[in-house]
């Protein structure tokens, strides 16, 4: 990808469309488009353009993880409930062989039991959690980091 623009693609994965009015006392009050557009803010300091897509079904993400992997310089992923069920998502985060990073707004370890195991994590370089919406900036600097200085 030498001298082409670096973008990520940044997946949301089931109900976090209702982000600000689902359960605000753990996701917090922004919506994902708030959050959305703080990825794009963070990738334009790095010089990284930040491509999303949601969706509530499953082989949607995994179509647009596919894709990826003809244009796309890193993969962040809040896979939501997913994250702790599809392995079909890991398996297409598998074959996506630049940088994976796994996102929650919340703290799965310090939730409910079925929630501490993560499918993604194996796949994935890190995990940014806990921070709420400040992790979607995060986890554009890390991917900024792990990606290096523009060629």
């Amino acid at each position: 990808m030498t001298g082409a623009p670096r973008e990520i693609l940044l997946v949301s994965g089931p109900n976090l469309d209702l982000l600000g009015d689902r359960e605000p006392a753990i996701y917090g009050s922004e919506t994902l488009a708030d959050h959305v557009a703080a990825a794009v803010r963070e990738g334009e300091h790095h010089g990284i353009g930040v491509r999303h897509v949601q969706s509530n079904h499953e082989g949607e993400l995994i179509e647009a993880i596919h894709e990826a992997r003809g244009w796309a310089s890193a993969i962040i992923i809040n896979a939501g409930a997913f994250t702790h069920t599809s392995w079909a998502l890991h398996d297409a985060l598998a074959a996506f062989d630049p940088p994976v990073v796994e996102l929650h707004l919340s703290n799965p370890a310090a939730r409910e039991p079925f929630r501490h195991i993560s499918v993604i994590a194996p796949v994935a370089d890190g995990v940014v959690a806990g921070f709420g919406g400040l992790g979607y900036g995060l986890a554009v600097e890390a991917v900024a980091r792990l990606l290096g200085p523009m060629p």
